[in-house]
């Protein structure tokens, strides 16, 4: 199977104060460090879907495809259907998908969710009870994927509506599917000081 990394690195990051993909997380961007761990993963193939401030993110991360989306601020569906589009010209059987503010998935994840790829597959990354990331889209999805795309949604919609073949890959034990939407406050004051001096 040919299977394709595709990062969603689009958005403006407004509740952050600035695109996420642009935001420093242990030591490299998070656009760099999820173009990482595709690659790591074994993806050789990877494309960065870009928007705001795309100069500065395409600077970051050279050696990938890059697949602009004129209509960014509209939400990550427009995102998820520019990539998808991009795919649809090469010859990938299957995408992986990942959003740029979600530092904790593992190279291991991408590893273990390419390993159900095929065309007709659609699988997600499970916690818990909860679906998550990363997400494998198989090509004979991606067309039905972005026709129902919309806003913020993404993907979600097409995999609710199949649920019935969305196979659901447990994660927890080598990735955190947090994701970063506000900037990481102030440290908290320290209350323990000794009264009784």
């Amino acid at each position: 199977m040919k299977v394709a990394g595709l990062v969603l690195a689009a958005g403006a990051g407004r509740r952050y104060g600035m695109p996420k993909a642009l935001v420093p997380w242990e030591g490299t961007l998070l656009v760099r460090r999820a173009e990482r761990t595709l690659r790591t993963a074994g993806l050789d193939r990877i494309h960065i879907v870009v928007g705001a401030q795309a100069e500065r993110v395409r600077a970051a991360v050279p050696g990938v495809d890059f697949v602009d989306n004129p209509e960014w601020d509209t939400g990550m569906a427009s995102s998820l259907r520019a990539g998808l589009g991009a795919l649809a010209a090469g010859a990938a059987d299957a995408a992986v998908v990942l959003l740029v503010d979600m530092p904790g998935i593992t190279p291991a994840a991408v590893r273990r969710i390419v390993a159900f790829a095929a065309p007709d597959a659609l699988a997600m990354g499970g916690y818990d009870n909860r679906r998550s990331h990363p997400v494998l889209l198989g090509r004979d999805h991606w067309a039905g994927v972005a026709a129902s795309a919309t806003g913020d949604r993404g993907a979600r919609d097409y995999l609710r509506t199949h649920a019935h073949t969305v196979r659901v890959v447990p994660m927890d034990d080598i990735a955190d599917d947090t994701d970063l939407d506000i900037p990481p406050g102030p440290p908290e004051p320290d209350t323990t000081a000794d009264d009784e001096a």
